[in-house]
């Protein structure tokens, strides 16, 4: 199979930075343990940054049901590679915004970064190994997807858009908006059915859950599936769509996004000392290679 060159990434590579500081900064503050009162009013500093405001539009306006569906049978064979996770991590390092690459941390350094935070804290080992791969979804870049299907705050699809979706005024955009089914509340859902019942905008998030489920545990595997999932696990929207078995696991996914929030200004990792840790923490969960 015949992978997109880092080369031809950097404007995704450039979108995606830009999003998750977009991120940190909406949401760092309300789980993050770092200080975070050094970032601006979100919303002011994305009149400064059109990059992010652009992709939100691209991405309300295309993530629809039809696409979602699209997608899933796309990825969910897993049959777009094989390799081992530490392999998928350096990988993921070859993607450098190469209009400012003095300024970047590497992929690896952010993903150590995570869980060193959550190591140091003594959490589980399935949450540091969780915090250090949960990005790895972002080899939908490799495979020629664009921004706005890779990355992103994910939200439900086939029931209607909340008001508490970043910049929902662009949903308005997307052809699911007035679909006399898909604009109701419940959609094509019903009442507590539970996420594992629901499409979600489409994304590395979904596409990483199916490629590591069956190795990791459930928390770490729902961890992955819905970190992203914003409107509800920080904004307290969607309670409707939830079960017991979501409401138990959400308090792990505001566990996990302390460490997912954690600030970019840390020192780097030395990644040739801690390497030998956590290739024997990916041997605990993992075989040699595995199908993405």
């Amino acid at each position: 199979m015949k992978l997109l060159q880092s080369n031809q990434l950097s404007e995704a590579v450039k979108v995606a930075e830009a999003w998750e500081d977009f991120v940190k900064t909406k949401y760092g503050s309300k789980n993050s343990k770092k200080e975070t009162s050094a970032f601006r009013d979100y919303e002011i500093a994305n009149e400064e940054q059109p990059l992010v405001a652009a992709f939100y539009k691209e991405n309300h306006a295309k993530q629809s049901l039809s696409h979602v569906l699209t997608k899933k049978k796309l990825y969910g064979g897993l049959t777009h590679g094989e390799m081992g996770i530490w392999e998928a991590l350096e990988l993921m390092n070859t993607l450098v915004d190469e209009s400012d690459p003095d300024t970047q941390l590497s992929q690896i350094a952010h993903a150590l970064q995570s869980a060193e935070a959550a190591r140091r804290d003594n959490q589980p080992r399935w949450m540091v190994l969780t915090a250090l791969i949960h990005d790895l979804g972002k080899y939908l870049f490799f495979l020629g997807e664009p921004q706005w299907t890779v990355v992103g705050d994910t939200f439900p699809v086939g029931c209607a858009f909340s008001e508490k979706i970043v910049y929902s005024d662009y949903l308005k955009e997307n052809p699911d908006y007035f679909h006399p089914a898909y604009s109701t509340q419940y959609g094509i859902y019903s009442s507590h059915c539970g996420l594992d019942n629901i499409h979600l905008s489409y994304g590395h998030d979904e596409y990483f859950y199916h490629v590591v489920k069956d190795y990791l545990p459930v928390e770490a595997a729902y961890i992955i599936r819905y970190h992203s999932f914003y409107s509800c696990h920080t904004e307290g929207q969607y309670s409707w769509l939830l079960n017991e078995h979501d409401v138990k696991m959400m308090e792990w996914v505001k566990i996990f996004n302390q460490y997912d929030l954690y600030s970019k200004a840390e020192d780097e990792p030395d990644t040739n000392l801690l390497r030998p840790f956590y290739t024997k923490l990916i041997k605990e969960f993992f075989p040699e290679k595995i199908k993405w």
